[in-house]
């Protein structure tokens, strides 16, 4: 019997009707802009986003990077969670490619309060210090558990940046999950931000492909920068199609992901674990309690048949998608009660 698959989203393969898709996509070169699923995508995602134009890109790294590329200088300064994906999973690439200075607000949540940025900010009038150019939110946030923003909070970040004349981008990369979760549509989720990224290859569960929508000059600097970091592919329709079918197919049912993360929440049984936070979305987040490090006991599940991932020492997460039902869910519970009654994780403790 084939594991339990519960690392990430971004497990999901495409399925015979995707594929079918893919292979009767229509196609052309996307560098010369003239690939017409891409076009078509590419303005069907900016309306519904609310924004002007829109960019297909490879991966989110690509999108944020971009995003934040287009939008700065280098030596501008960014400001974004100290867990956020464009500081803890895009290699550095914020000073690496834009020559951006990083600074951090550590939240348990995940958002972003203004005063919490506000006493980062450089002054722009002095020399000594990095000009802010730059916030960047996660909605949802990863690394706090699937959690939604804070309307509340967003929109005074956001207003405030704007009188700062920050420029205010958007790590979307299950910005579905967050729309559905609270019963609206993107452009909801989207409204007032400079810039958003998308991504189509987690729990839309197409193989690979993202979209960075904002103004039309932001996108037309972004689509050079594209270009000149190797992003510009040519027949891309083929993936672009397998991004239009995930969001006429898969953007509905993603309720169901939420479902199955609540299922899961609810029905762990473990004595080292301790959910962290009811989910919100998709994803799950437990502690790990006593002296066990949390690879160990994430060894012990995948001997057993679950695969899930790990944050740090300390923390074990599980990400439903479309991938997971009911029975798998079943399948899990059962694993984590039958290792938990096994008795305490071998091996050192931290």
């Amino acid at each position: 019997m084939d594991p339990i698959d519960l690392r990430s989203d971004t497990v999901t393969r495409p399925g015979a009707e995707m594929r079918q898709v893919m292979a009767s996509a229509e196609v052309g070169d996307d560098v010369w802009g003239e690939d017409p699923t891409v076009n078509r995508l590419q303005e069907r995602v900016a309306q519904r986003l609310g924004f002007e134009a829109a960019l297909f890109v490879p991966s989110g790294t690509m999108g944020n990077q971009l995003a934040l590329a287009a939008q700065s200088r280098p030596g501008d300064q960014l400001v974004c969670h100290a867990d956020s994906h464009v500081q803890r999973y895009e290699g550095g690439a914020p000073a690496a490619l834009s020559g951006l200075q990083v600074a951090t607000v550590t939240t348990g949540d995940g958002n972003l309060p203004w005063e919490r940025i506000e006493p980062l900010l450089g002054d722009p009038d002095d020399p000594h210090s990095a000009p802010p150019a730059l916030v960047a939110l996660e909605n949802t946030h990863n690394r706090c558990g699937g959690r939604v923003l804070d309307e509340e909070i967003t929109e005074r970040t956001l207003r405030e940046a704007h009188r700062r004349k920050l420029r205010v981008h958007l790590d979307g990369a299950r910005l579905w999950n967050a729309a559905v979760a609270r019963g609206v549509e993107p452009a909801a989720v989207a409204r007032g931000f400079d810039s958003v990224s998308v991504c189509f290859s987690k729990g839309l569960g197409a193989p690979a492909g993202s979209i960075l929508a904002s103004s039309a000059e932001v996108i037309l600097r972004a689509r050079r920068l594209r270009k000149r970091w190797g992003g510009g592919m040519r027949q891309v329709g083929i993936l672009a199609a397998a991004c239009e079918f995930a969001l006429d197919h898969n953007f509905e049912r993603l309720d169901r992901d939420h479902d199955h993360a609540r299922s899961l929440a609810e029905g762990i049984e473990h004595p080292e674990l301790r959910l962290a936070a009811a989910p919100q979305t998709n994803i799950v987040l437990f502690e790990v309690e006593g002296d066990r490090d949390s690879s160990a006991i994430a060894a012990r599940f995948e001997e057993a048949g679950l695969r899930v991932s790990t944050f740090g020492p300390r923390r074990i997460r599980m990400v439903t998608h479309l991938g997971i039902d009911e029975t798998d869910c079943d399948r899990a519970l059962e694993i984590v009660r039958r290792v938990g009654r096994e008795g305490p994780t071998p091996g050192r403790g931290r």
